[in-house]
């Protein structure tokens, strides 16, 4: 089981920042989680949300700013111990994740088909080179079938956070994923194991207690996302 830092390592460092993602590098973890939007010039950028006021405290709509207008910004605004992180453009972070051994790259909701395509074929064009690692990601549908209508070579993975049992198998074998990213409450014994019944991969997020984390390991799950993924390496080592 591969322990994965969830936007980074966001209960250790500031989320979705080049400083989070250089620590988690660091730690020697070669495993994240990050969420892409895009901008109004077309560029991508990660961040979670679609406004600035939770990480900056600064109450802005991302989508009206462009690239250029991003340096206002510190996404590690409560983190008293960091210098100003700006948000970071994709292809700035992909320079420190050159070699990670997994991306799981999570492709935000859009509001229509066409920003879907759009925004799927600037993703895949960053990404070359990163073909064995990225696995995009996404809970919106219509990002699953724009990259399927595109005939992407990226692995997919379809995120789940409504109770939708075996309804939820069946759309990622529809929409032609490798994975499922279960939500940690949805992730029970009988899910996991009809999920791996049907030949599919699994990561559960966000799980921040040791405990369940060694129980998900021991149901034989690949990818652990974690905002804490320093404390989890440790602790799960001393396990073993």
């Amino acid at each position: 089981m591969r322990i994965i830092g969830h936007r980074g390592a966001r209960g250790e460092a500031p989320e979705n920042t080049l400083g989070g993602f250089q620590y988690i590098h660091d730690l020697g973890i070669r495993a994240v989680e990050f969420d892409v939007r895009q901008l109004q010039d077309d560029e991508l950028i990660i961040m979670h949300d679609d406004n600035f006021i939770r990480t900056t405290g600064i109450d802005q709509n991302l989508y009206e700013c462009s690239s250029s207008e991003l340096e206002p910004y510190n996404q590690a605004n409560i983190w008293m111990d960091w210098d100003k992180q700006v948000t970071p453009l994709l292809r700035q972070a992909l320079t420190i994740m050159q070699d990670f051994e997994h991306l799981e790259v999570e492709v935000k909701a859009v509001t229509t088909m066409q920003e879907a395509e759009k925004l799927v074929i600037e993703l895949q064009n960053q990404l070359k080179g990163f073909e064995h690692s990225a696995v995009i990601t996404s809970f919106d549908l219509k990002i699953h079938q724009a990259l399927q209508q595109q005939k992407s070579i990226f692995k997919r993975g379809l995120l789940i956070e409504d109770d939708l049992q075996e309804k939820a198998i069946e759309q990622a074998l529809t929409l032609e994923c490798c994975q499922i990213g279960w939500m940690n409450q949805l992730a029970t014994d009988e899910m996991i194991q009809a999920t791996q019944n049907a030949k599919l991969e699994i990561s559960v997020w966000t799980v921040n207690d040791i405990e369940r984390a060694n129980y998900l390991r021991n149901l034989g799950i690949q990818g652990l996302i974690t905002d804490f993924p320093k404390m989890m390496q440790k602790a799960l080592n001393q396990i073993k």
